[in-house]
């Protein structure tokens, strides 16, 4: 039976799939629509699992903050190039959107949140199909704040690095400026109590027997301790105490207390942070992919 071409146009519109494919599900199915797109999924959850075993390292992160919920996600693709792509880009913000509205507390529970009737991994490996690259959505974080907290995000301009936070207060956009400060900088831990017992004892210990202290007076020792504290705690990379990056003369800790927030947890996402990138031949690469039917 000849492939009516009409047909081939609507079901590329109805599943973005490539023309060579919509012609051969309707000779496959006698020009019926819906068997042609049943036959694509069904082609499509082999085409992914082909794909299953590969890295994706790639993608964005993204932070997004709706009324008194903010969540953070990383969606992978193998490709930066991949993931400038309008529908790997569309599903990123149909993810924002479910996220904001679904019951999870761990990457896990991901499994179980539906967008349009689908779990997050069908939408993951039909995106795969189309796109010819794996798609998959790494984690996630939620913070959803009480009536006297608030909770903020920022993403960077290379949708790379993401930090979402959650403190009490009211001044969002005072937080949001401290979330941009933990994109930028990275810090190691938010307050010092993310240090160990045995890190904290030493630090203590070799403060209080500073031979700098010997003969001062006690109102200076406890001064100078301070001081001291401050230096060791921004050198190992901890928030509270780092200089704030919009203003140096204060550290983060006095910004917020100027702010009237207290800072009850952050998260910082990064691209493919953790993940070990395996290098490709090239050449290789491309003669797979024109084996691949």
């Amino acid at each position: 039976m000849a492939v009516d071409l009409q047909k081939v146009k609507e079901l590329r519109e109805r599943t973005n799939s490539g023309f060579l494919d919509c012609k051969n599900a309707l000779e496959e199915t006698n020009n019926d629509i819906e068997k042609a797109i049943e036959w694509l999924q069904e082609k499509g959850i082999v085409k992914a699992a082909k794909k299953a075993g590969r890295i994706a390292a790639d993608g964005i992160v993204r932070a997004f903050v709706k009324d008194n919920v903010a969540v953070l996600f990383e969606l992978n693709s193998e490709t930066d190039f991949v993931a400038k792509n309008q529908m790997f880009v569309d599903f990123a913000n149909k993810i924002a959107e479910s996220l904001v509205e679904a019951n999870f507390s761990s990457t896990e529970d991901l499994a179980n949140v539906k967008i349009d009737g689908l779990t997050i991994e069908e939408h993951c490996n039909n995106l795969t199909v189309k796109i010819g690259e794996k798609i998959t959505l790494r984690r996630a974080v939620k913070y959803v704040a009480k009536e006297d907290e608030v909770v903020a995000g920022y993403t960077h301009a290379n949708n790379r690095v993401a930090v979402i936070l959650l403190a009490k207060g009211s001044n969002q956009e005072n937080l949001r400026h401290v979330a941009m400060h933990i994109a930028a900088l990275n810090p190691a831990h938010l307050f010092e109590t993310g240090l160990s017992e045995e890190d904290l004892t030493e630090i203590y210990n070799r403060i209080n027997n500073d031979p700098k202290l010997a003969g001062k007076p006690e109102k200076i020792q406890v001064s100078m301790k301070a001081g001291m504290l401050r230096k060791e705690f921004n050198e190992r990379g901890i928030l509270m105490y780092q200089p704030f990056v919009m203003e140096e003369s204060k550290t983060v800790a006095q910004f917020l207390e100027d702010s009237k927030l207290e800072l009850l947890d952050a998260t910082r996402f990064e691209v493919g942070e953790g993940i070990e990138k395996k290098s490709v031949d090239f050449a290789a690469e491309v003669a797979e992919q024109m084996n691949q039917k």
